[in-house]
């Protein structure tokens, strides 16, 4: 390593150490991240996103338990005449209409940055703060892209063969697979497919919101959003747009129609398919994260010409009240581009 980039590699580590509380010559024999420390850390990652902020992101002490948040199971209030010889009131179990489990897996997020780019990042007096910025990003990105395309917590991932990491966690659709399949829709008239269109099993995307919401019980039915990809909103708007005149005043109203979807209000989250859709509050999504298992380590690595940044940290995938979701397969949505004569 040339002297300069030693200099920066030692103002790295030094910022680091001051970041975390702990000795500079800690960032390059491994630590475990203190718990409050642990915390600005999760926040900080979680304001890279735009998405994140939204939901809940829970530091938990256990690696497998039952799930922390929840909803009130139904009814609560009435009353029993206790005059009548034998009648005791009954209390009800309020906290949530079943038990659902969690389980968090090791979760590594281990990035390099060559001895050349730090030589040219020398040039800002707050590199370390940027390169620490750029990492957090980037552990964000890919929560959010576990958390929607997650099937599996494979002990060796393959990013070659899953580049949208679904070996890397299990992720909410597959939190829901695994507990509440019902609802999750798979398909409709014919198997293995989900046909939004003319002719399909639903008309459009209203039709298709308003028939999954009915798959929620009416007391949960409060605070729900509706979760639709990019692809099937650009299908929406084509179909619709192609369907109206050209006068200002019709793009308007068409416009308007699309302010909801079967009468709810709707995003597009970051890495959400582009062919999903899933009806929820987004507060009964969780990222779980153990508490003091956020462990660091930085190695200068001269027979690579980098420094080599090692994170890792148990955390996992949760549906606080599974029965306050509902969904689709995404993988087996079609579409029809010809007035429902073919899906694709």
């Amino acid at each position: 390593m040339k002297p300069f980039t030693e200099l920066k590699f030692s103002e790295l580590c030094a910022a680091l150490a001051e970041g975390y509380g702990v000795e500079t010559a800690k960032v390059t024999q491994g630590f475990t991240v203190a718990p409050t420390v642990e915390q600005r850390l999760q926040d900080a990652i979680t304001e890279q996103s735009e998405f994140l902020p939204l939901i809940n992101v829970i530091t938990v002490s256990e690696l497998v338990g039952q799930n922390v948040l929840g909803s009130a199971s139904g009814p609560v209030s009435g009353r029993t005449d206790t005059k009548v010889d034998g009648n005791e009131r009954t209390p009800r179990d309020v906290l949530g209409l079943g038990s659902f489990p969690y389980q968090l897996y090791q979760t590594n997020s281990d990035v390099y940055i060559r001895y050349d780019t730090l030589d040219a990042w020398a040039k800002f007096k707050d590199f370390a703060e940027r390169y620490t910025r750029y990492v957090q990003e980037r552990i964000a990105n890919d929560r959010e892209m576990a958390g929607w395309y997650g099937v599996d917590a494979a002990a060796d991932t393959d990013m070659t063969a899953n580049p949208l990491l679904q070996d890397v966690n299990k992720g909410w659709l597959q939190y829901m697979r695994a507990h509440l399949p019902a609802n999750i829709l798979i398909e409709g008239a014919t198997t293995g497919e989900i046909r939004i269109g003319t002719t399909g099993d639903f008309a459009n995307l209203d039709h298709a919101v308003s028939d999954l919401l009915q798959g929620i019980p009416r007391y949960l039915r409060k605070g729900l959003i509706t979760l639709v990809g990019d692809e099937l909103i650009s299908h929406e708007h084509a179909g619709l747009y192609k369907a109206i005149g050209n006068t200002p005043s019709e793009k308007v109203l068409a416009t308007q129609s699309l302010s909801l979807l079967g009468g709810l209000p709707w995003m597009t989250p970051s890495n959400f398919p582009g062919r999903g859709l899933v009806i929820t509050p987004l507060k009964n999504l969780s990222i779980y994260v153990q508490e003091e298992s956020w462990r660091r380590k930085v190695e200068d690595n001269p027979k690579k010409d980098r420094i080599e940044d090692y994170n890792s940290r148990n955390e996992g995938y949760v549906v606080e009240v599974p029965e306050q979701l509902v969904g689709v397969e995404f993988d087996n949505v079609k579409i029809s581009r010809d007035g429902g004569t073919t899906w694709e």
